[in-house]
């Protein structure tokens, strides 16, 4: 058969070498002799009926031929690593890796894990507080919590509810401040965490759905949710919080939400997972506890009145 392949040990030689450029620290990478690695590689190129390397004194260079075979012989043991790595984790019944944001991890997680271990003491989690794009098979994810638009659509997701912004306080300064339009003379502060949305949710937004022209423009500013809700709990003013990242303070009423009226964001939160995925028992477990801890503050979502951010600009 002309088109039988070489034997992988062989392929996984050349690509070390490839890498390096250099025998010795192919040989060095594979724990191999360099004799041993020379050899599988001549066995190679006898397979293929052509050299892939020009041996120089000190170092090694591709031919052509090594040139059109390097990427290939890459991306494959990359693919073979990855499967072999996707089908061990589903041999683990008791660890789970779960990507989020660093405010929602911090707000919404991280304050709920004990009841999570107590609930499923079998599990072992382990987060990793990120907002860049992870790959659910090189980075060993296996749930990601995200904020944002339309997901991926060869994954699994799950929408975590509605999302929602509107001014938050500690009650000291409600009573100081107790109708939209006192709010004008208040201390605010900007979350600009979710300036990328569109259309915007911010505090010109939120005026307009309470039918005041107001634009503020100074005050405290903050890059991360979850540092503005702390500034908003010190007492150094108002923001405009997010139900995800204030939902835990609204709660147990550390912080108050005085005026009960909320601007909806067009992008939400959403749980996903690799397709087939979601019916995994310790994927389940994460999904629907994390479902249990938001029912729990539904009666916050409850006493809003929720204006969709579109009718909101429209006031």
């Amino acid at each position: 058969m002309p088109d039988r392949l070489p034997p992988l040990t062989a392929l996984r030689a050349f690509g070390a070498a490839a890498r390096h450029l250099s025998f010795a620290k192919a040989a060095e990478e594979l724990n191999v002799t360099p004799a041993a690695l020379s050899y599988q590689i001549k066995s190679l190129e006898e397979h293929l009926g052509q050299p892939l390397f020009v041996r120089l004194n000190r170092a090694v260079k591709l031919t052509e031929a090594g040139r059109t075979l390097a990427p290939g012989v890459t991306a494959g043991f990359n693919t073979l690593t990855d499967a072999w790595r996707t089908t061990k984790r589903l041999q683990d019944a008791t660890t789970l890796n779960v990507t989020a944001g660093p405010a929602f991890t911090a707000k919404w997680l991280a304050p709920r894990l004990y009841d999570f271990a107590q609930t499923y003491p079998q599990i072992d989690l382990r987060f990793l507080a990120s907002l860049r794009f992870m790959d659910f098979d090189t980075d060993e994810i296996d749930v990601a919590i995200r904020f944002g638009y339309d997901g991926d659509p060869s994954l699994w997701e799950m929408p975590l509810g509605r999302e929602w912004v509107t001014p938050v306080m500690v009650p000291e300064l409600a009573e100081k401040y107790p109708t939209p339009q006192d709010l004008t003379h208040a201390p605010l502060m900007f979350d600009h965490s979710i300036d990328f949305l569109t259309p915007p949710c911010n505090w010109d937004t939120w005026f307009r759905a309470v039918g005041i022209d107001f634009s503020p423009s100074h005050g405290p500013q903050f890059s991360q949710a979850d540092h503005a809700v702390d500034a908003a709990l010190s007492g150094a003013g108002v923001i405009l919080g997010r139900r995800a990242m204030t939902i835990k303070e609204l709660s147990d009423g550390r912080l108050v939400a005085p005026y009960g009226i909320a601007v909806e964001t067009s992008a939400q939160f959403r749980f996903l997972c690799r397709k087939g995925a979601e019916d995994r028992p310790h994927v389940v477990a994460f999904r629907d506890w994390m479902l249990e801890e938001i029912a729990k503050t539904v009666w916050v979502h409850e006493q809003m009145t929720i204006i969709p951010v579109e009718d909101a600009l429209k006031q």
